[in-house]
Formats: C-alpha cells, structure tokens, sequence
C-alpha cells in the first residue's frame, strides 16, 4: 500500500507540472505571434533607413565619418543577445557555445576583445568565467521599446567611433521558425554594406540642409541602433519559439509520465487485491 501512495503522489506532482508547464507554453505562444509581428513591422523602417543613409552617403563620397571607415583590426566588440529567463530549451546555451567558440577561434587574449551584454543569463555565464564585460542590459521586456535597448548600443556605437573598438558584432539567435532558432553573428560596425545599397539610390537630386555631411552624421549611429533593436526582436522571437517548444515538449514528457505512473498504479492495485482474495481464500481453506 505505501507503495501506491508513491505512485500516487508521483501522479499527482506530474499532473501539477504539467498544468504549469501548459500555462507557459500558452503564454509563450502568446508571446511570440507579438514578437513576430514587432520584429516583421520593424523592417519596412530599418529598409527605408538603410536607402536614406546610403543616399545621403553617396552625396557626400569626400565624407569619412569614423562608422564608415574600416581599419586593422586589433579589438573586437561583441554585442551579445540573451535572455534573462531559462525554460527555453537550448537557446541561450546555444548561443553562448557558439560566442565562446568563435572567440576562442579568433583571439589569443582578453585584450582583444570586449563583450556589450544584454540578458541575465549571458552576463551571469560570462562573469562565471571572467570574460571582459564592457556594459550590460538586464531586465528587457516582452515587447521591448527602441529606448530599452538604446543606452548600451549607443555605447557600443561610440566606443567604435573614438577607436576603442575595431570592429562591432551583433551575435544573436535568428527566429527561422518556431522550432528553430539559429545562433548568427552579424558585423555590425564598420556600415560596410552602404556601398551596395548606393546600387539602388534613386538617382532624384536632393537638397540637404544644412549638409549632407551634418545629415549624415545624424543618421549612421541611428541606423546602427536600429540593426542593434532589430537583432534584439528577433532573439525576443527566437526565445518565445524556443520556450513554446520546450514547454510543448516538457507537456508531451509529463503526460507520458502520467500515463505510465497510472499503469503501474493500477498494477499494483490489481496485485495487492489479488493478495487480499488469495489470502481471504487461505483463511476460509484454514477453518474448514
């Protein structure tokens, strides 16, 4: 009889996580047809963005602004998206293998590199491990604003621009699909690509006030924020995916436990009936 009470109790405690882990998966659900619908609204403005800027940029060719020159690479910044929550499968401890792979790919020393943090759970396994934090970012919400993530990207923006950093890289997880989330990195900072988006500038003359050069100088660090918030709603996306997935998983795993504890149950229920009749059939044999 003890024994049913463990496997009682051990349906019971399945049953009880099981509506917890349901109740995530729903609100992880949630969670991400808004985050797909934040990331997907927010690339017509990133496009229109990157045409202005390479427009602007193809008036002023004379013009080196410090975002658009490259230069020998001696020190690398890393910006890295992670999530401040767990229970979402392998997505940050994917993402945070591939980071330190690379970095162990590329670099002999800590001097050579520093890493711009977002997510509770990328600063607290990096800090484990001593690696060069420069800044960091906790506490992003569901849906974040553009103002969430501003200060530690404008930081990122203008330690490249003084020459602190060489080179600036996005590293975060790509939403491909609810089940699949991919760990990227993205070079970010020198704005290389402009020179292809200047193929198609609509070749419409334009009249810059006060110049083409002040106008410029405005609009590159914006349009490196924005690539930086539009990496950050996808790995929003990515983590609501992969948190669906793994609560929809964890739900499917509770329910077999479920029914597995409940066979064995009624097997030992069964067996302990059948010894109660053996032993009331022994007894009756006994007195007669």
């Amino acid at each position: 009889m003890a024994n049913m009470q463990d496997i009682k109790r051990r349906i019971n405690s399945s049953k009880s996580i099981r509506k917890i882990t349901k109740a995530m998966e729903m609100v992880a659900a949630s969670n991400l047809r808004r985050a797909q619908a934040q990331a997907e609204s927010s690339r017509p403005y990133a496009e229109k963005l990157k045409e202005v800027v390479a427009s602007v940029a193809a008036s002023a060719r004379d013009l080196e602004h410090p975002l658009l020159v490259s230069r020998p690479v001696k020190k690398t910044a890393y910006l890295v998206m992670t999530s401040d929550r767990g229970l979402a499968g392998g997505f940050n401890a994917n993402l945070l293998r591939y980071l330190t792979r690379n970095i162990q790919q590329r670099h002999q020393s800590k001097d050579e590199y520093g890493i711009f943090i977002v997510g509770r759970k990328g600063r607290d396994f990096l800090k484990r491990r001593d690696y060069p934090l420069v800044d960091e970012v906790t506490g992003v919400p569901d849906s974040p604003e553009f103002s969430d993530i501003k200060p530690i990207a404008n930081k990122a923006v203008e330690q490249f621009a003084q020459g602190i950093f060489d080179e600036l890289i996005l590293v975060y997880n790509e939403f491909i699909n609810p089940m699949t989330q991919r760990p990227m990195e993205k070079r970010l900072l020198p704005l290389g690509d402009l020179q292809e988006g200047e193929q198609g500038v609509s070749s419409t003359p334009y009249e810059y006030e006060p110049s083409p050069e002040g106008i410029l100088s405005v609009l590159l660090p914006r349009y490196a924020e924005t690539l930086v918030y539009s990496a950050l709603l996808e790995s929003k996306a990515s983590e609501f995916g992969a948190r669906m997935t793994a609560m929809g998983n964890a739900n499917d795993n509770a329910t077999e436990m479920i029914d597995s504890l409940t066979l064995q149950f009624n097997r030992a229920r069964q067996a302990a009936i059948t010894q109660e009749l053996s032993e009331i059939v022994a007894g009756a044999n006994a007195l007669s």
